[in-house]
């Protein structure tokens, strides 16, 4: 007779206890992009709706953006960094292909030796790591979750390509999962198109250098085709955050924050009329002064809705992450 293997035994249900964001000191407006494409301030505020964005310095790296969120998600969770039970990073702009830089960040954040692993999502990272710290919890593999988006997108900007060089910011945000009583964190939509891979993408990949920089080569940087792009984000994944909301039983009028990825003002404005929100519900717009911050854009502009007063702890928010694969996930969240 066969062995019969003991069943996990988790939380019944899962929840955000806590979250935190970390911005780059320094402040570009759109006027220093100007110093390298021929556009114009207005273009720009027009197209994406962005003012300014924050860019790291030398010493702000992907590891020590994220011990800055993670630190304060813990502490916003009211808990200690050795009740940490496993870490789960979102990020495209961590150079070193191993090791994995969660590990890094959870021995700097105290959290002792937990399981800890990068993830590849694009711009859908967060809501890709947000579902499996969930499936952890309720499994029972991990009590307390650290999730944490991160990009130094400034590394990857071409800064004279003028469809991309005014887009994309550096950041930040955490959150930590943990059990619930009652459903806090809903059924996750997600899923890719690799079909459409090429339309967002880096422009060579890494091998190019094996045999040393050529001369003639530009360091790589992340392109796209904005208008495929626009059009797939704007009608398909309004299809999407419908779906979360029916799987979660919540209808739009039942919100109270919509926290889209902030990749652009007017796909945002679009889901918001194709979602049919009425005027009570908080919208982030935190691309106005953070720009597209990829994996790190939810969580911050989730920690600013609720730093601002715009939305409160125990808020019904809809999150839906989308960009390069093309990838999206989207589920229907208790804010913290």
């Amino acid at each position: 007779m066969s062995a019969k293997i003991k069943p996990s035994q988790g939380a019944r249900h899962a929840r955000i206890l806590g979250v935190g964001g970390y911005r780059p000191t320094r402040v570009v407006p759109n006027e220093e992009i100007l110093r390298y494409i021929d556009s114009s301030d207005e273009w720009i505020r027009s197209r994406s709706g962005i003012v300014t964005r924050h860019w790291a310095g030398p010493d702000e790296t992907v590891a020590e953006m994220s011990v800055e969120a993670a630190g304060k998600a813990i502490a916003d969770a009211g808990l200690a960094p050795e009740d940490i039970g496993a870490v789960i990073v979102a990020t495209v702009s961590h150079f070193k292909q191993t090791p994995a830089v969660a590990t890094e960040i959870a021995h700097r954040v105290g959290a002792g030796t937990p399981p800890a692993f990068d993830i590849s999502a694009g711009c859908a990272g967060f809501t890709y790591g947000l579902s499996l710290a969930k499936g952890m919890v309720t499994d029972g593999s991990a009590q307390y979750v650290l999730v944490i988006g991160v990009e130094r997108l400034s590394d990857l900007t071409d800064k004279e390509d003028r469809a991309t060089a005014f887009l994309f910011g550096d950041g930040a945000g955490a959150v930590v999962v943990g059990p619930s009583d009652e459903p806090a964190i809903g059924p996750v939509i997600w899923g890719s198109e690799g079909d459409k891979a090429e339309t967002i993408k880096q422009t060579l990949p890494w091998d190019v250098y094996r045999e040393g920089r050529p001369d003639e080569v530009r360091f790589p940087a992340i392109t796209q085709e904005g208008q495929a792009v626009f059009r797939w984000a704007v009608f398909e994944m309004a299809k999407v955050a419908q779906q979360a909301l029916d799987a979660a039983g919540v209808t739009a009028d039942q919100l109270d924050a919509f926290i889209p990825h902030q990749a652009n003002m007017r796909i945002i404005d679009s889901m918001i009329k194709a979602l049919k929100l009425p005027e009570h519900v908080a919208v982030a717009r935190d691309i106005e002064t953070t720009g597209n911050t990829s994996s790190a854009s939810i969580p911050l502009a989730m920690e600013r809705l609720l730093a601002t007063g715009q939305a409160k702890s125990g808020d019904t928010a809809l999150v839906i992450g989308f960009g390069a694969g093309l990838v999206f996930a989207a589920s229907v969240v208790t804010l913290p």
